[in-house]
């Protein structure tokens, strides 16, 4: 009895490790925020390491972001690792941190601040652990320069209240913090961006305008001063998607300084928000982020909260 026992037993064992579910075999697994697909502007399907070999003779990357979309930071994470193994010469440049921290920042790569101290002195955007730690880490560990690219908010929020020439109003040491110039004219940037804007008002249009080119002709002019220092590294830069898609923002202003520079941009995309039809982005299909708000009295209330922050800004001359 106890030896066909046994056997039963061995025989149902065998069943189990030989004959698996149809589900395991035949379901596909759905796709996550983490997930994404590459494809390249004529809309093939491409790896990551075909997308770094594809940007291999370009001088600067830009690479856009929905912020906290964890599949473009994933993408950026082993777009970076990538873009390193085939050129070391790599540098890291970021809207992330501004010009005003970059000696924070280039502490902590040199090993002589710990990460808590980066975080609160050099300003660190609230999801800088969960969705930017793994770039700046990585070019802590291989020994990469990072730029800390941008403009200070509380500058760019002076601008947007009184104009661009707020600048002058700054004392040198300061002004060096933001771009010497900034893109006024009316481009296709500035298009976008007034379509953007619900207010009506011309004059508060101008002035937002202002702030917010202050943001991408100061990237790009940190990014071109570092190449006219390093001219034999390429830079892969990561940005809100809005900065660098279709090569209307940051990218123009780069080339305004530099036209002999090549830009490539790689664009998170999905079905309600592509880029336009003859892009030259390099695009990255994720799944849409949940919406923000469903009830309108929700969003009036955060963007209430919101604009209360100016009621603290001080700017010089008040």
């Amino acid at each position: 009895m106890k030896t066909g026992y046994a056997m039963l037993f061995a025989a149902l064992l065998s069943g189990c490790a030989t004959q698996p579910s149809s589900s395991t075999t035949t379901a596909a697994i759905p796709p996550t925020l983490y997930d994404y697909t590459i494809r390249s502007p004529s809309g093939d399907e491409m790896t990551e390491q075909a997308l770094a070999n594809a940007l291999s003779d370009a001088d600067i990357v830009l690479v856009g972001e929905w912020h906290s979309h964890p599949g473009a930071h994933l993408l950026q994470a082993r777009l970076l690792a990538a873009l390193y193994a085939n050129n070391p010469r790599l540098a890291l440049s970021m809207e992330q941190f501004t010009r005003d921290k970059q000696p924070i920042l280039d502490q902590f790569l040199h090993g002589e601040i710990g990460e808590q101290v980066l975080i609160k002195q050099g300003n660190a955007w609230p999801n800088y652990e969960s969705d930017y730690r793994p770039l700046v880490d990585f070019a802590r560990q291989h020994q990469l320069d990072v730029i800390a690219a941008n403009a200070p908010k509380s500058i760019v929020r002076c601008v947007g209240r009184y104009g661009a020439d707020y600048l002058n109003r700054l004392p040198a040491a300061e002004r060096k913090w933001v771009a010497q110039s900034l893109t006024l004219n009316n481009d296709k940037y500035k298009e976008k961006f007034t379509e953007s804007m619900h207010h009506g008002d011309p004059a508060q249009s101008e002035r937002q305008f202002a702030a917010q080119t202050s943001w991408d002709d100061t990237m790009a002019e940190s990014m071109v001063n570092y190449l006219q220092a390093h001219p034999d590294h390429q830079i892969m830069h990561v940005a809100g998607r809005f900065h660098t898609a279709e090569g209307l923002g940051t990218a123009s202003r780069i080339l305004s300084r530099n036209p002999a520079l090549k830009v490539v941009m790689v664009t998170p995309v999905t079905a309600d928000n592509p880029v336009a039809a003859d892009a030259p982005d390099f695009q990255v299909e994720v799944i849409p982020l949940p919406p923000r708000y469903i009830q309108e009295a929700n969003m009036k209330a955060a963007f209430a909260h919101i604009g209360k922050r100016n009621d603290t800004l001080q700017c010089i001359g008040e």
